[in-house]
């Protein structure tokens, strides 16, 4: 490595964007661009998450985005994703096709480092989710100067109070929920609503409080459906002939807890198309989006024989423009990235922890969720609020 001045040995980082898409993406690479230029540092984009250095010759700049100082000073920090992003990030298992012509998994990670290092690139700054962060940690232990970025739609990564792209996605969740009540309402019927939340439900319990939903079923807490039934039947009256449940995706159910006490079987055609697969037969068996809500729905219908309707917002959430809190945060967090490498933070996450931006070590982040205890002020607020979050608290 070469000194470059500022005390500092960097010269040449790069930024990758994992996979999946989020709202704002652009703010990230626009702060840690300017943070970079500021310390007269050169600073590239990765495409498609790796695939810019394991595939360059599929790309007409060589897998290379140069972030030089005109193409930020034009950077829309609402626009798509200018790096784009892979299906898969994960170079210690990258599926391609063998002499045979059969897929096979190999472990490319020793490659993408020589590339780094051919490269001249002396750190990389992924922005990345829980995954991510695990494979990035793999990556450091390889040697790889890595810090890593928190985003999330779900905010369930663990050691920062917010991460980047989830009150994008809670404001919009909570504008398709109004639109929704405003549907129940006209229709007289139960809207049951699932949102994105397969282990934490943060985003289902701020956006349930938002708009006074009649219950909140999130996967901290098992739902007794006989009483969430038992409820409706109170609220739902002729002078109030509608009702509005919000259900996480990874909601449990305390019925389905209590007579499963054998973990079944799972096909192993299934378990290999899916790693949520189950030994069911039905539509939700390589993807189980919508399915907590055709089980809340269908449930509540033969228990309290009102007509209920589920819908899903899933993945519609994830598109749109970011909020202002999210551009904001958006650029802090990828400032807040550059200052790490500068400090040689490595193997570290940029943390948000009200009002400062901390580095935190991968170790405190990777294997853990951020759930929602049975503390939370959200808890207290929803009770106070009468809406039902699964058990009488």
């Amino acid at each position: 490595m070469k000194e470059i001045g500022h005390g500092n040995f960097q010269r040449r980082i790069a930024i990758m964007v994992g996979a999946g898409y989020i709202p704002g993406l652009n703010a990230v690479i626009l702060g840690a661009a300017l943070a970079a230029g500021k310390l007269g540092w050169e600073i590239v984009g990765i495409r498609d998450g790796f695939d810019g250095l394991l595939y360059p010759d599929r790309y007409s700049d060589g897998g290379l985005l140069t972030l030089s100082p005109e193409l930020v000073a034009n950077l829309d920090p609402t626009a798509s994703g200018l790096l784009g992003q892979a299906p898969r990030i994960d170079p210690f298992h990258v599926r391609r096709v063998n002499d045979d012509d059969m897929v096979e998994e190999v472990d490319m990670s020793d490659e993408l480092l020589k590339r780094l290092k051919k490269e001249d690139i002396d750190a990389v700054i992924s922005v990345v989710g829980g995954r991510g962060l695990s494979i990035l940690f793999k990556l450091h232990r390889k040697g790889l100067n890595a810090v890593c970025v928190p985003r999330s739609i779900e905010n369930d990564i663990a050691a920062t109070a917010v991460s980047f792209g989830f009150n994008s996605a809670l404001s919009f969740t909570i504008e398709m929920l109004d639109r929704v009540r405003q549907a129940a309402q006209s229709a007289r019927k139960i809207a049951v609503v699932e949102v994105l939340g397969d282990q934490a439900g943060w985003l289902a319990l701020q956006a349930g409080i938002a708009v006074c939903a009649d219950a909140v079923l999130i996967p901290e807490i098992p739902c007794d459906l006989q009483t969430l039934a038992a409820r409706l039947k109170d609220k739902v009256t002729p002078r109030r002939p509608y009702g509005l449940v919000v259900v996480a995706e990874g909601a449990k159910f305390l019925e389905d807890i209590q007579t499963q006490t054998v973990k079944p079987s799972v096909n192993s055609l299934k378990a290999s198309l899916s790693p949520l697969a189950t030994g069911d037969a039905s539509d939700h068996v390589i993807r189980k989006s919508g399915q907590a809500a055709e089980t809340v729905a269908t449930r509540l219908q033969l228990l309290i024989a009102e007509e209920t309707f589920p819908l899903v917002l899933g993945p519609w959430v994830r598109g749109g423009t970011p909020t202002a809190v999210d551009r904001q945060l958006a650029l802090g967090y990828g400032a807040g990235a550059v200052r790490a490498v500068e400090a040689g933070s490595y193997g570290s996450m940029v943390t948000f922890v009200p009002p400062d931006m901390k580095f935190v070590p991968l170790t405190d982040t990777i294997n853990k969720i951020r759930t929602v205890p049975s503390d939370s002020m959200f808890m207290q607020i929803a009770s106070s609020l009468g809406i039902f979050l699964g058990r009488e608290l």
